[in-house]
């Protein structure tokens, strides 16, 4: 009954994987049938009706009732209209690729059914499988990284990173390497990130007495850098809300990457360099950078962006103001410590030989 509605739905839709909505499509072609929401197990939701005495609601049936039951909840404790703020929100819906079915068939059908109450997600991003080192994770074989071990032996904000980094927005299956997460780390947030933010400070904090420079004419190497910190936040922006957050995190890195250029071109630890727009504006960078990578290391940007005295919190200051440059002359900052340090080999071969044990 519901074919042609989950079929418009499907083929309206302009922000759902192309691919996953053109095989949810072909299976709606082959002709849907009814679908069974109980079960015989011990276990669930009891249905309320004498003739299924015992049975209880399939998981994947109340489920889909508890992602708005529990979000009405939550805002209800708030003092929010659950129901208004469900259907002016933008819903998105993090997926496997195991459940396609649950989410882009049954979800949808069900909230058809009783008229939209509660509008349907606009997306649904799809993901693979999470290997390691090229295997599947297996508790039983010892084949797996416990999540507590893994956080005694390095920030929360690395396991983020690297995954994010990994992670494209495709069914493709994904591994974790401890090799590529060493590598990851150590060349990109310690040597890349953490170099930029740690001689922009040092250099402020040691040559202008703390105090960020009021800058002079800019040039046109000044010109150029301006204009990628004015652009870099709605890139980046752009390509998180549409689910690229490895694409985003490329990008990430890339300005991070001509931040450190721009710093080495200018040269502003020599006696005849024009020191104080290359340090105005470089500051100004750090607040740009660590706003950007924010939804990536959230732990770390916080704690620089309390470091370096910035106004606020980074966890709301707004994003739009990323790119802007509200670090002012005459700003005071602290020598901030870089809360990124590097991985030695040593602890890779460590990780290593505790798989399979």
């Amino acid at each position: 009954e519901f074919s042609d509605r989950l079929k418009n739905w499907l083929q309206s839709s302009e922000t759902l994987q192309p691919e996953v909505k053109n095989y949810v499509l072909n299976w709606i072609e082959n002709g849907l049938k009814d679908w069974d929401i109980t079960r015989d197990i011990s276990w669930g939701v009891p249905i309320p009706l004498k003739e299924a005495k015992g049975k209880v609601l399939y998981g994947w049936f109340d489920n889909h009732l508890c992602y708005i039951a529990s979000a009405v909840w939550h805002l209800s404790e708030k003092g929010i209209d659950g129901k208004s703020f469900w259907n002016s929100s933008k819903i998105y819906h993090f997926i496997g690729k195991d459940i396609v079915y649950h989410h882009y068939l049954f979800l949808p059908a069900m909230r058809m059914g009783v008229g939209e109450e509660y509008k349907l997600p606009e997306h649904m991003p799809v993901r693979g499988h999470l290997m390691l080192q090229g295997q599947k994770i297996s508790k039983s074989r010892g084949w797996y990284i416990s999540l507590n071990d893994f956080l005694k032996a390095f920030p929360a904000d690395y396991l983020r990173f690297y995954c994010s980094s990994i992670t494209p927005l495709a069914q493709s299956d994904v591994n974790f390497d401890w090799d590529e997460f060493h590598a990851k780390i150590n060349n990109e947030l310690v040597a890349n990130v953490g170099n930029f933010i740690h001689r922009t400070l040092s250099f402020i904090f040691n040559r202008y007495e703390r105090t960020v420079p009021a800058p002079d004419e800019y040039d046109k190497d000044d010109q150029e850098f301006l204009k990628k910190l004015k652009s870099v936040s709605s890139e980046v922006g752009v390509l998180i809300e549409s689910n690229a957050t490895d694409r985003a995190l490329k990008l990430i890195m890339e300005f991070s990457s001509s931040c450190n250029r721009y710093f080495q071109l200018k040269k502003p630890w020599t006696q005849d360099a024009e020191k104080s727009t290359c340090i105005y504006l470089c500051a100004n960078a750090v607040r740009t950078l660590l706003l950007v990578i924010y939804p990536y290391l959230p732990f770390a940007a916080s704690e620089l962006w309390r470091q370096v005295g910035l106004e606020g919190e980074a966890e709301v200051a707004s994003w739009d103001s990323a790119s802007a440059q509200r670090v002012s002359p005459g700003h005071k900052i602290e020598m901030a410590e870089i809360p990124f340090r590097k991985i030695e080999e040593a602890e890779m071969i460590r990780q290593k030989s505790l798989l399979g044990k």
